[in-house]
């Protein structure tokens, strides 16, 4: 299983970027699919997260800025960021969790990250 994370950049303080994590690779389902954070020395954080049905859960820090969606037809989860402010600067890590094969548990998945910088 593979999870590759892509959008992440430079931005200005205010802007706007998308990230997108596509999952790849032999999976029977995906359940909870999830943006973190990270930055350095500091533990890595919940940003958001989207059941399988839709229902979401965000960190008080970025509600009513960010936005997660997927796409189950794709097995790729969205993270929409506006109004992006310095301290949203960090390694950003798509999640998933998901059940390799029939009967299995569901086990985590993580992607390689990808950079977010926010300047002011």
């Amino acid at each position: 299983v593979q999870l590759q994370a892509s959008g992440g950049g430079l931005v200005q303080a205010g802007g706007s970027l998308r990230l997108s994590c596509a999952v790849s690779g032999r999976i029977f389902s995906i359940e909870d699919m999830g943006w973190y954070r990270q930055t350095p020395g500091k533990q890595r954080d919940l940003v958001a997260a989207i059941t399988r049905n839709g229902g979401t859960n965000y960190a008080d820090s970025v509600k009513g800025r960010f936005t997660i969606s997927r796409d189950n037809a794709k097995n790729t989860v969205y993270l929409q960021m506006m109004s992006l402010k310095p301290e949203d600067t960090a390694v950003y890590y798509c999640n998933i969790q998901a059940r390799p094969s029939f009967g299995r548990r569901p086990s985590d998945y993580w992607g390689q990250g990808t950079l977010v910088t926010v300047s002011s």
